[in-house]
């Protein structure tokens, strides 16, 4: 336990320093394209998630790579751990984040985040950010990147299942967009609201792409939300 916890505070601390340093980065890729801004500002992410390995023992493998399409999607994937929110910008093609607005104000990282140009959204406004996920979910599509949203909107404990929000599935079936949904058991290893960062395999499970075009927002985030569920218990069942 000891070392479990010497590992898991010189983690932190390492991602605390380079967190204030890429923040300032960030701020110096203003002029510049959103798709320098975009390699340049996650070089945080790969170098956050070496030290995961390096320092915590935190591994991880991507099956389903073969199921990414070519054009830009919508994926949708399962919340448990801040890992995921870290990896998955740089295991899968570039993507604009939904997220909540309130991120944007954290300082240093909100500074980043700012510069990666998310759809950040006011949950509590409902219709209106529905709208606005569209709106800007329509034109990051158009400039070739993919839009990543957690339907469950807040981290969950490995084995609970919260709401599917219906955010991912609405922008999808309104654009016609490809949906990719996506499973993990990150929070076996790195749990929500936990210091300690525990060394093991985490499991990216990427799905077959799903055709929103003529579906309905709620039988496509049910078919999402099926999928979904349905490989979480593979992976739990081979943690």
């Amino acid at each position: 336990m000891i070392v479990l916890l010497l590992r898991s505070a010189l983690f932190a601390v390492l991602q605390t320093l380079l967190t204030i340093v890429f923040s300032l980065v960030a701020l110096l890729t203003f002029p510049f394209s959103a798709r320098i801004r975009y390699r340049t500002i996650t070089l945080w992410n790969r170098i956050v998630v070496w030290l995961a390995e390096v320092v915590c023992g935190i591994r991880y493998r991507v099956i389903g790579l073969e199921n990414l399409p070519n054009t830009p999607a919508v994926v949708m994937a399962k919340h448990q751990s801040a890992w995921e929110t870290i990896a998955l910008p740089v295991l899968l093609p570039p993507m604009a984040l939904v997220i909540k607005r309130e991120l944007l104000w954290v300082p240093f990282f909100g500074w980043g985040m700012a510069m990666l140009s998310p759809i950040a959204i006011n949950r509590a406004e409902g219709r209106a950010a529905l709208k606005q996920i569209v709106e800007q979910g329509r034109v990051r599509l158009a400039e070739g990147f993919g839009v990543m949203i957690f339907p469950e909107g807040t981290r969950m404990a490995p084995g609970e299942i919260g709401r599917y929000g219906i955010g991912g599935a609405w922008l999808a079936s309104h654009v016609n967009a490809l949906v990719v949904p996506v499973a993990h058991n990150a929070g076996e290893l790195w749990p929500k609201n936990s210091f300690l960062k525990h060394p093991g395999l985490i499991t990216l499970s990427i799905g077959p792409v799903i055709d929103a075009a003529g579906m309905k927002p709620d039988a496509l985030n049910e078919q999402v939300k099926a999928w979904i569920e349905t490989e979480m218990k593979q992976l739990q069942r081979h943690a």
